[in-house]
């Protein structure tokens, strides 16, 4: 016989079970349970016992409040069609670049079972409770992924604030007045061209992978730290284990057993076999589809951070893929091969807009290269600058002899300029892009023309060269002329910008309608309805798996 168990409400929920003798009942029941739960789960750090921890309390609070804490994604005993279509999400969240244990799906799992199966736990108001709490929490914590993703928000951010209560509380009771699910989380997402490409090409990944979880192996360990030496070899024969090439057991293995298991390893992957630990073996290792797919979360995390809207037109350089887009209107004006910077000297990843050209421009020397490649050898050889092309000026332009200068006392930096006169050997080429930025880089040609045939190119000291500069030229002529106000007047057109590009002029050439440039990190993209990976030159990837996704 079963009874109602009520009117004992204190600031700790019951572990027990509640039972509700009729499914009329239970609804009351339920409220009443959940604003207990939550009483005590702000008091509490989120925990609603059973190991299950709310990760926005405090937002899935005010919307109960605000709903006089009314039970939504069940009533009288019945799942509501939104529970299921909630569930079915979490339960498919890899669809969308989300991992479904974030949204408490295992315990949900097991929640929905009982309550599905077992009629004496259906009557357990504490069940429905708990089911509710995580359903409201799992879906405020995926609109909150969906919107603004899940990593730090820097300075090129755009979703730098925090979402408010009342923004989830809007959401959430929009979903429940309409009763479209699908309307509602694709209402948050961007609606990016590249985002939303990418995440169609997610569920073929998705059914073809090979979920096997291989051990990842961090590398490089630290050499003077005995330990953390030793965890990196553990790490490295379970992996080497994984792969059928070595035991792995209680004793580690010697140089020799770990040179021949590697070699095995590399034979397997069709590499060279040389036996040697390196970064590329280790890289090797850690690609698999569980570690692609969390290059896919990774990339959508940061679709998240753009505008909501971008630009009309825009400038945009994907370093991964050493290319460069112009888009107007979202179609794909040009496109061009870059160079970017080495991983020792990054090109930095910026906001901002093209605000002039310069024709047959001069290169200022960037203090973070005099004081890494010039000063040690200036200082054996003062004639080194002249050696190579460069010169010295002092704050008012004029010309130093670099035999007047005591190079000796200088290790962090110099009180003169280190200057390339324009010319056709110039470092930046013959056109260079500005742009406001805190890092003294640009977008330009190039004299060394001949690198846009590499594979790989991160070549360059943090500026980005660009190889079909001249179209961006013309482009940004075109846009400034058509967009002309009443009494203006063009001070320059194509014509007069190729005068004195064959009169080898140094001419600056102002933008009137400035061009929104953004810099970004994307390792991976929607390619003909596939997707296509590009090597993590920078390691950006790596440090964002390593901070936020260890434990998926």
């Amino acid at each position: 016989m079963f009874f109602i168990i009520a009117g004992c409400h204190n600031n700790r929920p019951a572990n027990k079970p509640v039972i509700v003798s009729t499914p009329e009942k239970m609804d009351k029941q339920t409220s009443q349970n959940i604003k207990d739960e939550l009483d005590y789960a702000l008091d509490h750090n989120g925990d609603i016992g059973d190991t299950i921890r709310l990760q926005f309390a405090g937002p899935v609070n005010s919307f109960y409040k605000s709903n006089e804490f009314n039970n939504i994604w069940s009533h009288k005993e019945k799942w509501e069609p939104l529970a299921d279509s909630l569930y079915n999400f979490i339960e498919h969240a890899e669809w969308h670049g989300l991992f479904a244990n974030d949204y408490h799906f295992k315990k949900l799992q097991s929640l929905k079972t009982s309550l599905d199966n077992d009629s004496l736990k259906r009557m357990d108001a504490n069940l429905w409770t708990r089911a509710d709490l995580m359903l409201t929490d799992g879906f405020i914590h995926i609109i909150k992924d969906l919107k603004q993703g899940r990593l730090y928000r820097d300075s090129i951010s755009y979703n730098k604030k925090e979402l408010s209560d009342t923004f989830y509380s809007v959401t959430l009771n929009s979903l429940l007045a309409s009763k479209q699910f699908t309307n509602s989380v694709n209402e948050v997402q961007p609606k990016n061209e590249g985002y939303l490409e990418l995440k169609k090409c997610i569920p073929a990944f998705v059914d073809s992978m090979d979920k096997r979880i291989y051990t990842y192996v961090t590398y490089p360990f630290k050499t003077n730290d005995a330990k953390d030496s030793l965890s990196f070899i553990k790490k490295l024969q379970k992996r080497l284990s994984e792969s059928n090439c070595i035991d792995f057991g209680g004793q580690l293995p010697d140089t020799l057993e770990l040179k021949v298991a590697i070699k095995k390893f590399q034979l397997q992957k069709g590499v060279k076999q040389d036996g040697k630990i390196s970064a590329g073996l280790i890289k090797t290792m850690n690609i698999s589809d569980p570690e692609r797919f969390k290059r896919i979360a990774i990339t959508l995390d940061r679709y998240r951070q753009l505008p909501d809207t971008m630009p009309e037109k825009y400038i945009w350089v994907n370093l991964p893929t050493y290319y460069m887009q112009l888009r107007d209107h979202d179609t794909l004006v040009m496109e061009s091969k870059i160079i970017c910077g080495k991983p020792t000297t990054r090109t930095p990843l910026l906001n901002s807009y093209i605000t002039d050209m310069v024709t047959y421009p001069t290169w200022t020397v960037p203090n973070s290269i005099i004081v890494k490649q010039y000063l040690p050898k200036l200082k054996s050889n003062p004639n080194y600058l002249n050696a190579i092309g460069l010169h010295l000026e002092d704050d008012k332009g004029e010309t130093v002899d670099p035999y007047s200068v005591k190079w000796e006392k200088y290790s962090k930096g110099i009180p003169y300029k280190v200057m390339q006169g324009s010319g056709d050997d110039n470092a930046l080429g013959i056109m260079k892009f500005n742009f406001n930025n805190a890092y003294a880089v640009y977008l330009h040609d190039t004299n060394q023309r001949y690198l846009f045939k590499n594979a790989v190119r991160a070549l360059s000291h943090g500026c980005v060269r660009v190889q079909e500069w001249k179209k961006l030229v013309f482009y940004i002529i075109s846009n400034d002329s058509m967009n002309i106000k009443p009494g203006e007047t063009m001070r320059y057109n194509t014509d007069s910008v190729m005068t004195w590009l064959n009169r080898k002029e140094n001419k600056r050439i102002g933008v009137k309608n400035r061009i929104s440039l953004f810099i970004r990190y994307f390792t991976c993209e929607a390619k003909n309805g596939k997707i296509k990976f590009y090597d993590d030159i920078y390691g950006e990837d790596k440090l964002i798996r390593e901070k936020y996704f260890t434990d998926k």
